[in-house]
């Protein structure tokens, strides 16, 4: 299923030109227009799916291989010296499109970008309790 009102599927099906570097019968894998880096491209399924709750697993699944695919490829022919695979589901999150897209974001020494973490510091009980509620 596509949606008309989304400009991911437009984008993903062609609808709206972009410059595309992969295109299966599934994902269009395009240039983001607005790179964090050189060669920072989006995957995206062809089918609207809003974020990865909505992905059906075998999806997901092909969405990773290609995006180990992707990143050994971007890695060697753009010389990256590291390689960010981003996904954000929900606004808190990131997520600011709502059609399911992965970041592949080749890092550079040097680049200026951080996509990192302030690491808190649960006590043991705490990482437990988590734990106990999950399993």
């Amino acid at each position: 299923m596509k949606d008309d009102n989304c400009i991911f599927c437009k984008l993903a099906n062609g609808i709206i030109p972009t410059n595309s570097i992969y295109e299966d019968e599934n994902f269009n894998v395009i240039l983001d227009a607005g790179p964090a880096t050189k060669g920072h491209a989006l995957i995206l399924p062809k089918e609207h799916y809003r974020n990865i709750y909505e992905l059906p697993e075998d999806t997901a699944a092909e969405v990773f291989k290609l995006a180990k695919r992707m990143a050994e490829t971007m890695t060697k022919k753009l010389n990256a010296d590291g390689f960010n695979i981003v996904q954000n589901n929900e606004e808190v999150a990131g997520q600011s499109v709502f059609h399911f897209h992965m970041h592949l974001i080749p890092r550079y020494k040097g680049d200026g970008q951080h996509i990192l973490w302030k690491p808190t510091e649960p006590t043991q009980e705490e990482l437990k309790a988590v734990r106990d509620s999950l399993i």
